[in-house]
């Protein structure tokens, strides 16, 4: 008996230790879990919501709109306009194939394009599908609801006057950056400064609530330029359609306030239209008013006579003679088109005389020559605050006798258009130089004296006799204006060597004369029509845009006043 029930008992004992062993094993479960939820929920609490929120919760940039580029009269010439690009969320995407059909007919893409760009990024919560959508693609895209997609708001440049300023504009990437032109020059200022924002995001990654604004974005400054878009206008047609009809290269028009130096008109060809963005050429978008060098030719002897009134060599009745029409100099020769013989300093400007710009150059040393030409700006640049401007150059002081005389009439120095316009302001401003600005908010720069206003009175009469029916100009005559100009017809620089028949045709002149309010140049860059000369190619261009500008700007006519007052003209 007594042996029976202490074999009954171990069995009972053995039970109730195991029970009590599982009860404190779950007791120090329960003890463990509280113990860690407490740990979480107090001691790691900050950690873990930061956790959290790095999974969900972004900090991204939000875009400064970019600020507008206007011309002098309030006319919109760049602005930003909002657009949607598309992105994609690539793991929720690359699950949603049956979706891709449509949605790569309206990115315009092929559906393996889009499965090798999804499978690329998969591990990455975000990749643009395309960017700068038009907006009826937009609304098709959000009517489709396609999971893993979602739009993104940017900004995209606009050019409303497309090529007619695409050159001085220049233009933007995708990303609202400028590139080229003013747009590049003042990125600065125009772009402003991206602001900063927290916002939460879905695990797919649209934004589904903005928890803060760090920083607000500021946006940019707008541009104000001295351009007229109406003479702009006016100078960027007549000057596409001389191009055309002459089949040339290319050619520039600049128009200059004659009164403070402000660009009114910077027009180039070829074209460039700063919209089209997949069209893009270097030798496009370069504005070769202020980049193309050339030599000036007849243009120059304006300058040369200048030199012989300053110095009081010459009057401008003074003969000179040129006959037989060529000039010997060692084994060189200069030539006239014709025979003119005996000429009067004001004649050699008007039938353009390379032999009676050489005599009159030739009876100094060449250091006044070209102190004449550096006090009216060739062989620097005009300051004008424009990126690629070309200095131009004017020869050394040690020139040859022939070097000598053909600087006289052009050849030997480079310059740019502007820079031809700024050397005319000295002209047509009573002999204070004016440097040209093209930026409205800049204060201009002293004028710089550079003759004494007789002498430029004397030379403003020569010019206008080289417009007049005996001068080679005469197809620059504005009705009911008086006009001051000359032309030039230069042979081109091709390998190194003067082409026989390669020219550059220009014509430079001011008006009305008598109270000069523009200053014009023209180059038509290797015209291959029937006529190449300056008088025939550029001077019928200066014509139509100065006989347009001057009445946008209500200049009052000078010619034959009296008539005008009587009411028989």
């Amino acid at each position: 008996m007594t042996g029976r029930k202490r074999s009954d008992a171990k069995p009972a004992c053995r039970s109730f230790i195991r029970q009590y062993f599982m009860l404190a094993l779950l007791f120090l479960g329960f003890a463990a879990l509280i113990t860690r939820a407490a740990y979480l929920q107090v001691v790691m609490k900050d950690y873990l919501q930061a956790q959290g929120d790095a999974r969900y919760e972004r900090i991204i940039e939000t875009k400064a709109n970019r600020g507008m580029i206007i011309d002098r009269h309030g006319e919109v010439l760049a602005v930003s306009t909002p657009v949607d690009s598309v992105w994609a969320h690539p793991p929720t995407l690359l699950h949603e194939g049956h979706s891709w059909v449509r949605l790569a007919e309206l990115l315009n893409t092929s559906q393996s394009s889009l499965k090798t760009l999804l499978e690329s990024h998969q591990d990455r919560e975000f990749v643009y599908l395309k960017r700068h959508l038009s907006p009826p693609i937009t609304d098709e895209l959000v009517a489709l609801d396609i999971p893993g997609i979602g739009l993104r708001r940017e900004y995209r440049r606009y050019y409303p006057a497309g090529p007619v300023f695409g050159q001085i504009l220049g233009f933007t990437d995708i990303d609202d950056v400028g590139q080229e032109g003013l747009e590049l020059v003042y990125n600065r200022q125009l772009s402003g400064a991206a602001g900063r924002a927290r916002v939460l995001r879905d695990r797919v990654g649209h934004v589904v609530d903005l928890t803060e604004q760090i920083n607000p974005a500021v946006d940019g400054q707008d541009l104000v330029i001295t351009i007229d878009s109406r003479i702009q206008y006016h100078a960027y047609r007549h000057l596409s359609a001389a191009v055309k009809e002459h089949r040339a290269l290319g050619g520039s028009v600049v128009v200059l306030d004659a009164i403070n130096g402000d660009v009114l008109a910077m027009v180039n060809q070829p074209k460039f239209n700063p919209n089209n963005r997949l069209d893009r050429k270097p030798e496009q978008f370069r504005n070769r008013a202020i980049t193309d060098v050339f030599e000036p030719g007849s243009t120059i002897k304006p300058f040369t006579v200048a030199m012989a009134l300053q110095s009081k060599l010459l009057r401008p009745n003074t003969l000179i003679e040129t006959a037989p029409g060529v000039m010997r100099i060692g084994r060189s020769r200069v030539r006239d088109h014709h025979d003119y013989g005996l000429l009067t300093v004001a004649s050699v400007i008007m039938k353009s005389s390379n032999v009676g710009a050489a005599k009159i150059a030739m009876m100094t040393k060449p250091d006044a020559l070209i102190d004449v030409l550096n006090k009216v700006g060739f062989g620097s640049a005009t300051g004008i605050g424009f990126a690629g401007e070309v200095a131009g150059t004017v020869p050394s002081r040690k020139l040859k006798p022939f070097e000598h005389a053909t600087l006289s009439f052009g050849y030997g120095l480079s310059t740019t258009a502007l820079q031809l316009a700024r050397a005319y302001t000295a002209l047509a401003n009573d002999g204070r130089l004016l440097s040209p600005r093209l930026i409205k908010n800049h204060v201009p720069v002293a004028a710089r004296e550079s003759f004494r206003p007789r002498v430029v009175k004397h030379l403003s009469g020569m010019l206008e006799m080289a417009v007049s029916k005996e001068g080679t100009g005469f197809s620059a005559q504005v009705p009911r204006y008086r006009i001051a100009g000359k032309t030039g017809t230069i042979h081109k620089i091709i390998d190194g060597k003067y082409a026989k028949d390669r020219y550059r045709s220009v014509f430079v002149g001011y008006g009305p004369a008598t109270h000069p309010r523009l200053v014009m140049v023209v180059v038509i860059d290797d015209p291959r029509g029937e006529h190449y000369y300056g008088g025939k190619v550029a001077a019928p261009v200066f014509s139509k845009v100065m006989s347009g500008a001057l009445r946008l700007l209500n200049a009052p006519p000078d010619r034959d006043l009296s008539r005008l007052k009587e009411g028989k003209a």
